[in-house]
C-alpha cells in the first residue's frame, strides 16, 4: 500500500472545473432540444460547442495528485467520458438524417460520467475511513 500523503483525500478545485460544467450543461440542453420536438440545426451547434467547452475544461483543469491508484482509474474514465461526447459530437454532423450514433455515445458518455462522478466521492470516504481504523 503507497504511503499516505496529505493530498489523497483533496479533489482539485478550478475555474476551469466550472468551464467543463457549463460544457455539460450545453450538451444536456441540446440533447433535450430534439426531445422537446424543436427541429432545426440548432441543436447541433449547441451540442458540438458544449462537447469543445466541456473538453477544455477539463484539459486545462488540475488533476488528482493523490496516490490512491482507484481514484486515479476513475478520473481517467470521467476523461474518457468527455472524449464519447466529443465523439457524438463529430456523429451528428457526419450523418445528420440518422440519429441513433449520436445518441448512443451521449448515453455512454453520461453512464461513465455517472459512474466516476459517484464512485470517486465514494472511494475517497471509503479509503479516508480504512486509513482511520489503521491509525
Amino acid at each position: 500500500m503507497p504511503r499516505s500523503t496529505s493530498q489523497d483525500f483533496i479533489l482539485p478545485t478550478s475555474p476551469w472545473l466550472w468551464v467543463m460544467n457549463l460544457g455539460l450543461l450545453a450538451i444536456v440542453i441540446a440533447t433535450a432540444l430534439p426531445l422537446l420536438m424543436i427541429e432545426g440545426p440548432l441543436f447541433r451547434y449547441i451540442y458540438t460547442a458544449g462537447a469543445a467547452i466541456a473538453l477544455i475544461g477539463k484539459i486545462a483543469a488540475p488533476g488528482y495528485k493523490g496516490t490512491i491508484v482507484r481514484v486515479i482509474r476513475l478520473t481517467r474514465i470521467d476523461f474518457w467520458s468527455i472524449i464519447a461526447f466529443c465523439v457524438a459530437a463529430f456523429f451528428i454532423w457526419y450523418n445528420p438524417l440518422q440519429n441513433r450514433d449520436w445518441l448512443a455515445f451521449t448515453l455512454a458518455g453520461g453512464v461513465l460520467q455517472i459512474y466516476a462522478s459517484l464512485m470517486i466521492n465514494f472511494t475517497l470516504k471509503r479509503e479516508q475511513a480504512a486509513r482511520q481504523q489503521k491509525n
